[in-house]
Order: C-alpha cells, then structure tokens, then sequence
C-alpha cells in the first residue's frame, strides 16, 4: 500500500476505494472503539456475509480491543506518538 492510500483512509476510510472486506473490518473497529455498548450480534454477522472465519472474527475482535487497549495506556501515561507517525 503507498502514502498516498494511506492518507487517504486517514482522512475517510469510507472514501478510500477499500475492498468491501477491508471497509466492513473498518466498519465493525470503529463501532466497537466509539460505541462498544453498542455492538450486537448483527456486527458479527455483517463479518461473516463477507466469508470472515468465527476464527477471523475472533482475530478482529482481538486486533481491536489490544489496539484499544494500547492506546488508552499511552493516553493515561501521555507518551507522545513517534515523529515519524506523522499524526
């Protein structure tokens, strides 16, 4: 993938030209990262209608929920991203 892709989902994943298996796995992390109280079955099965594994499903919620978790820590502990992040 180049910058130019990059900054593209930065600035609006939904306006990128993501495959519609990239976009419903960006879809379901920004729900479960804003509205985690809001997460139903219904989620989990718009994965699947995109052939997701209950083995990648799991993987997904994991990948999330970590990232989640990280940057909640470095938020409390104000570590500041790297340079060359570019955030």
């Amino acid at each position: 993938m180049d910058l130019t892709q990059v900054e593209k989902i930065k600035a609006d994943y939904r306006e990128a030209g993501l495959s519609a298996k990239d976009a419903v796995i960006l879809d379901f992390a920004v729900k479960l990262t804003l509205h985690p109280s809001r997460m139903e079955a219904s989620d989990l099965e718009r994965l699947k209608r995109e052939g997701f594994s209950d083995v990648a499903l799991l993987e997904i919620v994991h990948i999330t929920g970590f990232f989640n978790y990280i940057n909640r820590l470095a938020d409390a502990l104000g570590v500041d991203p790297e340079p060359e992040w570019g955030t």
